[in-house]
């Protein structure tokens, strides 16, 4: 059977929704490596296609992804630098839970030549797909706006200290997008102050946002990562709390607003 890597709904909008860490499949063939607790992929990036839904009506593309980033995160470099350096951080084909513990059982971790598999089989295939259709986006409009939704429960003790801002802003310390686009979000961002939030702090981009943002070339990338507890239980069986979501969208609706509002200088 051949595993879906990615779901994709085209927009002719120049903003592409990239949400790398929805998927929670794992292929039957390497379920029997991991440790029974892994099967339930409890560090996927929850419900995103749901509180992004309205991003449809703006016309905009939405990847997501299928299969879990306990198989292979395709927000992680192939070269395998920390991209968080001096703190905890996941691998490319990650061995540990965002809690601490391993992944795997004892001697089950994938080898070289499985990553490599794991690389050819669902890294390539998103990375390669994200990368046409920003192409597309900008041959289409002139430039285009790569958007990297991403979510975490909010206190994850192993990977930073204390609880994280509701809403932080990643640009690579602004080098991944246009300084006025930043502004622009960081604006709407300060009009619900009842949201903590952060501006390339704990979280500055992941891989994707650090590779694909290139304003010079007119691709301009950022990433929004959303404390959990804005919109959902963090807990198991992680339901979503439509109240919550209902009292947290809006930001995210004037933000996505703001972006497709934007435009580059000479375009």
């Amino acid at each position: 059977m051949t595993t879906q890597i990615y779901a994709l709904r085209p927009g002719q909008g120049p903003l592409v929704l990239s949400l790398p860490h929805t998927g929670t499949h794992i292929p039957r063939e390497l379920r029997k490596a991991y440790l029974p607790r892994a099967l339930a992929s409890e560090d996927t990036d929850w419900h995103l296609e749901r509180l992004y839904a309205f991003a449809l009506d703006c016309d905009v593309t939405v990847m997501s992804a299928c299969v879990s980033r306990y198989v292979i995160d395709v927000n992680r470099s192939l070269d395998g630098t920390p991209m968080y350096p001096g703190a905890s951080n996941t691998e490319l084909c990650p061995t540990r839970f965002f809690t601490g513990e391993p992944l795997y059982a004892n001697g089950y971790a994938p080898d070289t030549a499985e990553i490599a598999r794991r690389i050819a089989c669902y890294w390539r295939p998103y990375r390669d797909s994200l990368a046409t259709l920003l192409e597309a986006t900008r041959a289409r409009h002139g430039y285009a706006i790569l958007w990297e939704g991403h979510s975490i429960r909010s206190r994850l003790p192993w990977l930073f200290e204390g609880k994280l801002p509701d809403l932080n802003l990643g640009t690579a310390n602004g080098a991944s997008c246009d300084p006025r686009l930043r502004t622009a979000l960081v604006a709407t961002m300060d009009k619900y102050p009842e949201f903590t939030r952060a501006v390339d702090g704990r979280f500055k981009g992941g891989d994707i946002t650090r590779h694909f943002g290139r304003p010079a070339k007119h691709i301009h990338a950022l990433q929004l990562e959303m404390c959990q507890s804005t919109y959902m239980n963090e807990a198991p069986p992680f339901a979503y709390l439509q109240e919550r979501a209902q009292a947290v969208e809006p930001v995210l609706v004037e933000m996505l607003a703001a972006a497709l509002a934007w435009r580059p200088r000479g375009t």
